[in-house]
């Protein structure tokens, strides 16, 4: 008789090959890792993917979507061609929505309300890097052994946002509305590294507390904004 295989297999490959990935690294995964952690037998893992790299592929293809995933018709994947995972990731990167709200704040010459615009900003930046979170820490935990991939979001995407974020500060403290700092781009990666704790890294602590995420937001965004503002005279 023929086993029958689960209906959600597919999507229980790319849940848990993600998690082996983020807490192993790249190079220290094994796909009986994997299959350990699903509990199924390695050879399993070569019905649906022919080999370690066809399955970090389809894990940083697959990463942060919304929708369940289907079972591809034509199985398994096919390890992919050199240099095609690292195109996907800097299509990705090059394809994702604009930070409208800092975009539109460094073309505003005049500011109504500073602490209003700040908020807005820190918040876009906080769902933006939570929502792509999962393929931003596999880059992370990728690094030493795909260095031109980590790149992508250490070079490029985290420092096109540093360098724009910067260039906001400085022009409102030039307005006299934020404190001044002895460094805007030491400030701009500060502003990043404590979103992006929160926003990403939070999620894989290896001794998580329940925190509500909504709280976790909030006080991100006053500690920033609070520690930017000048204070009001009496």
């Amino acid at each position: 008789m023929a086993r029958t295989i689960p209906p959600d297999r597919f999507q229980q490959l790319v849940d848990c090959a993600t998690q082996v990935f983020i807490e192993q690294g790249y190079a220290h995964t094994q796909m009986a890792d994997v299959a350990e952690a699903m509990g199924v037998a390695k050879g399993t893992l070569y019905l649906y993917v022919e080999s370690k790299e066809a399955l970090f592929d389809l894990v940083l293809r697959s990463a942060d979507g919304t929708l369940p995933l289907t079972t591809p018709v034509k199985l398994p994947l096919p390890t992919p061609r050199p240099g095609a995972t690292l195109q996907h990731v800097r299509n990705r990167v090059a394809t994702q929505p604009p930070l409208v709200v800092l975009l539109a704040a460094l073309g505003r010459k005049r500011v109504k309300d500073p602490r209003a615009e700040l908020t807005e900003i820190v918040r876009e930046m906080y769902h933006t890097l939570s929502t792509n979170r999962r393929a931003i820490k596999l880059m992370d935990r990728s690094a030493q052994f795909h260095p031109h991939l980590a790149a992508v979001w250490f070079t490029g995407a985290r420092g096109a946002l540093v360098e724009a974020l910067a260039t906001y500060l400085e022009s409102r403290i030039r307005l006299k509305l934020f404190r001044s700092v002895p460094d805007t781009a030491v400030a701009a990666r500060f502003i990043l590294e404590t979103i992006v704790t929160w926003a990403v890294h939070r999620h894989w602590d290896p001794s998580p507390k329940t925190i509500d995420d909504q709280a976790v937001e909030d006080t991100v965004v006053q500690f920033i904004v609070g520690g930017l503002m000048k204070e009001k005279r009496p």
